[in-house]
């Protein structure tokens, strides 16, 4: 049924495959938002909230000119994505439309909450805290909500790897230094981690129901969604910076709205619309492990016998996974 080599293809034509490096790379450049968070603050003195604002809003700027740049070449015979795989091909219904918009305003609210909600998180519980239980609780979240809503069975591998994931992230963010617990940071922790499990979720649905949306597409409505959700916390907390380096902190600005927004989150939702939820939710904690190695290799941090343990376990869970998911596509081949 398939006519791709790596696999069943899901709404965004897309093998699982490749699915599985899209999810890795959005991973991967997450990781390194930490850095460019730490050096941004501190040049030109804005908060987290402006911060969030202004790369939502320059990656969405970035991706509507790209968009305008494509759009501008010679028309291609087909587009990937542009059939769905159980939705036939380009065809739209008016409850479709709908859906469209249900996912993407609700896609943009669950950015904006899981920003709001981690960053208020680490002041009230401390960095290390917020980071395990957001980042740790979110693939277990993933996992009930996928085997309620979508059916899906993460199978034996698949509940070890979640179940080994967060213990390999407390290892890995503990390693480096301990933070007192406290329950309303916890608290808003776990709402963090709701919001990202929605928003996997919401991708994965896409992907399943042959729902005819881009990865374009649903990352620009979310960046702008999320961009009006964010605005009146930002101006609270002061959506201006004030800095004597102006420059920097404006190339500072473009890279976090170009890598780990404009380039990661269509990535993120191509990759998560063909890849299980629970495997998502967990090769996206590629993202620690990429920050850690950032930390170590460009930062100077020491690396720790508990950061590379906890690192490992991560990987492993990934590798892991990323085995269960491609010999699953592979057998679902095999029956078409």
């Amino acid at each position: 049924m398939s006519t791709s080599s790596a696999g069943p293809t899901g709404s965004f034509g897309l093998p699982v495959g490749q699915g599985l490096l899209f999810l890795a790379a959005a991973g991967a450049t997450w990781g390194t938002t930490g850095a460019a968070v730490d050096v941004l603050h501190s040049a030109g003195d804005l908060g987290p909230l402006a911060m969030s604002f202004w790369r939502y809003v320059g990656g969405l700027v970035l991706l509507l000119v790209g968009g305008a740049l494509l759009r501008r070449r010679p028309a291609r015979t087909s587009r990937p994505g542009s059939t769905g795989r159980t939705g036939g091909p380009g065809r739209d219904t008016p409850a479709r439309g709908r859906s469209r918009y249900v996912v993407r305003l609700s896609t943009g609210l669950c950015m904006a909450l899981f920003q709001t909600a981690y960053f208020a998180a680490v002041p009230a519980t401390g960095v290390a805290v917020a980071t395990i239980v957001t980042l740790g609780a979110a693939p277990v979240f993933v996992t009930l909500g996928a085997r309620i809503v979508l059916r899906e069975r993460p199978g034996r591998r698949g509940l070890c790897a979640v179940a080994a994931a967060p213990a390999g992230l407390a290892v890995l963010v503990l390693g480096g230094g301990e933070d007192e617990v406290r329950p309303a940071g916890v608290a808003l922790a776990l709402l963090s981690a709701v919001s990202i499990a929605v928003s996997v979720l919401l991708a994965r649905w896409v992907g399943s129901t042959g729902l005819p949306e881009s990865a374009f597409t649903l990352t620009a409505w979310s960046l702008g969604v999320g961009a009006v959700a964010l605005l009146p916390c930002a101006a609270v907390e002061g959506v201006l910076p004030h800095t004597g380096e102006p420059l920097r902190v404006a190339l500072l600005l473009l890279y976090m709205g170009a890598v780990p927004t404009a380039l990661a989150y269509p990535l993120y939702f191509a990759g998560a619309a063909v890849v299980r939820a629970a495997t998502a939710s967990v090769v996206m904690l590629i993202e620690p492990v990429s920050a850690t190695a950032l930390a170590v290799g460009l930062l100077g941090e020491r690396l720790t016998l508990p950061m590379l343990l906890g690192a490992s376990v991560l990987l492993a869970a990934v590798v892991l996974l990323a085995r269960a998911e491609t010999a699953t596509a592979g057998s679902e081949r095999t029956a078409c």
